[in-house]
């Protein structure tokens, strides 16, 4: 059978029709990855999160009732970000701040390599055929997801770089595995008391899906050195949900708890 080279690779090439064709363009080999801008106050000692929203370019994320996830969730994150640099004394930058595919390695590595104090992921979910399931959660990493529902998320968010089912970020899962273990017990504390903070300040602006905080083996919150959490907004199979988190008034009051929970997290975790 005829095959297709990619990054290395021999990938068989799947009988799917004359018209159905996947085209991109991969970076030169060795390119730099161009880090986003960061805004906000000059000046390194202010703290920096560094805001993902997820998806993007060719993966539109779930989708339902005319919305796509990767533009839900760019609003979300433009929206929180608005509000942070509002009210000051924080800096902010975007994974993307347009319709653009990344990787998820190369979402939580733009963290790393701007030094970034936390991070967070936004995303929405979907129920299929369930649309009357609703609400957010907010997800740490953890090798063993908290419920099966966590697992079967993780499994879809853990191949959103795929290509006809094949990942293209070659790296060696088990290897990641060990040094996460390794290396994530410092900033797992950091996680779950951000986790903790935006169901708190979330009470009564945000509707939450019990239990609101979970866990699962997200490929998003690999960064071993910087508090992540990965925040689900709803779903967007559930028409109320997504008309919310797509208005302006949605947007707000997610900015403003999402905000306040930032702030709270850094004035008792000062940067160094």
């Amino acid at each position: 059978m005829a095959g297709l080279f990619v990054l290395g690779v021999n990938l068989p090439m799947l009988r799917l029709g004359e018209n159905y064709v996947i085209r991109f363009t991969l970076p030169e080999a060795g390119e730099p990855a161009q880090l986003p801008v960061v805004q906000g106050p000059d000046d390194p000692a202010r703290p920096l999160v560094v805001i993902d929203a997820g998806h993007g370019g060719r993966d539109p994320g779930a989708s339902g009732d005319g919305f796509r996830e990767k533009d839900i969730v760019l609003g979300l994150a433009q929206a929180l970000r608005d509000d942070l640099l509002a009210q000051g004394g924080i800096r902010v930058a975007l994974t993307r701040n347009d319709d653009r595919f990344l990787v998820v390695e190369e979402r939580f590595e733009i963290a790393r390599a701007l030094d970034a104090d936390l991070f967070l992921s936004i995303h929405a979910d979907s129920a299929g055929e369930k649309a009357a399931v609703s609400g957010a959660s907010i997800y740490t990493l953890s090798e063993k997801a908290s419920s099966e529902a966590a697992a079967r998320f993780a499994a879809r968010e853990n191949t959103a770089d795929a290509v006809n089912g094949v990942v293209l970020s070659g790296r060696n899962q088990t290897v990641d595995a060990i040094l996460v273990e390794l290396s994530q017990r410092r900033t797992s504390e950091g996680s779950a008391e951000f986790a903790r903070l935006i169901e708190r300040e979330g009470q009564g602006a945000l509707q939450f899906l019990p239990p609101a905080q979970r866990s699962a083996a997200l490929r998003v919150l690999r960064a071993p050195d910087v508090p992540s959490v990965l925040f689900e907004s709803g779903f967007i199979t559930n028409p109320e949900d997504a008309e919310r988190l797509a208005s302006p008034a949605g947007r707000k009051r997610f900015a403003e708890a999402l905000s306040r929970a930032i702030r709270i997290y850094f004035a008792r975790n000062p940067s160094e």
